[in-house]
């Protein structure tokens, strides 16, 4: 459960080397809100993968058999973090302590788990937030995102896999997303597209405590607490116009970042995992199924999932475009040498049109509470938009499209929604289909916006900009392939767009031209 500390900050913690005080009035009470509630989900999540579940089995009796953990005076955590090197602003306070003990005392047995991942994951970080100019330590988002789990989904809002993207972000910065290949799975693709979006955002703060909150947030979110403060471009200057779960963001990834680098002095042992560091990876040009490979191969399958988790039915749909497979780098050579058998086993079985989409063993996102739950058809208008369905009915907009089979924003007038509410609001809900646009919107507290959509006032002439009308099926990804060396978050950010998911038709974009 959620825990809720309220600690009287008389003074911060002041260190001499990259830590920044804060001048924190007497009187004023920070609450300490701790969410470790989350971590511990995310850390439950990661015991049930594979790999974490083979360990758990072989463990010695006497593993981490010190179950109580140990608290460190400030100063200790202090000096500590002074130790490390980083070109991110490392803050310490009271907070932070807290999270600390999270990782450390409250779920340090299951914080194991992820120190076992380490040598697996985080090289692959490190070469590509390097090759991309970024600073290293931005890998430790990913703890505090999924502790490490591929596989991780958030059931409130649909965000998935190391790096929490959610739909719309994940298709934006070039994800394939769809009932068969889910890339925010793929650790590699999901990385690079996370590297891009936190070096978009660096454009925008120029603050990576501030990058890390909007990565968390969103920047629409960051930049409305920005301006409700006066214009103030500091993290804890800001910290109570942050959304409730961003205020926990950076003292948990300071958190993150210090039980990685200082376990061992809380006797923490990383749980020993076989999974292997020594991978590669080959194109596949054609389909082939996990279960092909693993009954030829002898490799076990739930180790071809771990491994390649953004294959959501066990497909690689190789005939539609090359996608990888990964492989531990002892079973390459005979891959490449088995290939036709492999192909030729069971396809009958493995690859047909069922298969493709259905695989009940695999493990993949499911909307949560359907069962019992009362379903209602609405039928598409003009004006309609998924991101609107979504709020009059009151279901996450992930599970709109998982229901619906539907990976863009595309809907077409006349076409049939299928939505599940739950039954003591059937009948409040029943009513949606046959409301105006202006009494559905009127439901949800909003006002009916103009058509087409206000263009902010932004600085500069006309010709500063090119003006683009969003069509029926536009997605700010499809936009901003039209222009060269424009970004997502460039148009974001200009057009004042918190929820790239919610572009309307009509709605006038600019987009600053390059010189």
């Amino acid at each position: 459960m959620i825990k809720l500390l309220k600690t009287l900050f008389l003074s911060l913690a002041i260190s001499t080397y990259a830590f920044s005080a804060y001048s924190v009035n007497d009187t004023i009470i920070l609450r300490s809100e701790i969410y470790a509630e989350k971590i511990a989900t995310d850390l439950d999540s990661l015991v049930n993968s594979w790999y974490v579940k083979m360990a758990l089995k072989e463990l010695e009796p006497d593993f981490q058999a010190d179950s109580l953990g140990q608290e460190f005076p400030d100063s200790v955590y202090i000096e500590r973090l002074n130790k490390i090197n980083s070109v991110i602003r490392i803050p310490y306070n009271s907070i932070i302590r807290n999270h600390i003990h999270v990782y450390t005392i409250r779920q340090r047995k299951n914080f194991s788990a992820v120190l076992g991942l380490l040598d697996y994951y985080f090289p692959m970080f490190e070469d590509i937030f390097d090759s991309m100019g970024l600073p290293t330590e931005l890998k430790y988002v990913s703890v505090i995102e999924s502790a490490l789990n591929p596989n991780a989904v958030n059931r409130h809002t649909g965000a998935t896999g190391l790096w929490q993207f959610m739909f719309s972000t994940g298709r934006l910065y070039g994800l394939t997303i769809n009932s068969v290949v889910d890339e925010r799975r793929d650790p590699v693709r999901a990385t690079y597209a996370a590297a891009r979006y936190l070096k978009d955002l660096y454009g925008i703060y120029n603050d990576w405590l501030l990058v890390i909150a909007a990565y968390n947030c969103g920047p629409g979110n960051v930049n409305k607490a920005i301006r409700r403060s006066g214009n103030k471009k500091d993290y804890w200057e800001i910290y109570y116009r942050l959304p409730r779960e961003t205020r926990g963001f950076i003292p948990q990834y300071v958190a993150a970042l210090y039980a990685v680098n200082f376990y061992r002095e809380h006797k923490i042992r990383p749980l020993p995992l076989n999974i292997p560091v020594s991978t590669d990876t080959i194109l596949v040009r054609k389909d082939i199924h996990l279960k092909q490979i693993s009954e030829v191969m002898g490799i076990p399958l739930d180790e071809l999932r771990a491994l390649n988790p953004q294959y959501r039915t066990g497909l690689i749909p190789g005939s539609t475009k090359p996608f990888s497979l990964t492989l531990p780098m002892s079973h390459l050579g005979d891959f490449i040498d088995l290939n036709d058998t492999i192909r030729k086993h069971k396809p009958e079985v493995y690859l047909t049109k069922v298969n493709r989409t259905e695989d009940p063993s695999r493990s993949s996102y499911v909307p949560a509470d359907v069962k019992g739950k009362t379903k209602l058809i609405y039928t598409v208008k003009e004006g309609d938009n998924l991101g609107f369905i979504a709020e009059w009915y009151k279901v996450p907009l992930s599970d709109l499209r998982y229901w619906n089979n539907i990976y863009r924003n595309t809907i077409h007038i006349g076409q049939k929604i299928a939505v599940y509410v739950d039954p003591s609001k059937a009948e409040y809900f029943s009513r949606v289909n046959s409301l105006s646009f202006a009494e559905k919107q009127q439901m949800t507290g909003k006002p009916a916006p103009a058509s087409p959509v206000a263009t902010p006032v932004l600085q500069g002439s006309d010709d500063d900009y090119i003006i683009y009308t969003v069509r029926q099926g536009d997605t700010i990804w499809d936009i901003i392939k039209r222009y060269d060396n424009v970004s997502p978050t460039d148009v974001l950010s200009l057009n004042n767009i918190s929820d790239p998911g919610k572009i309307q038709v009509g709605q006038v974009l600019r987009i600053k031209k390059k010189s």
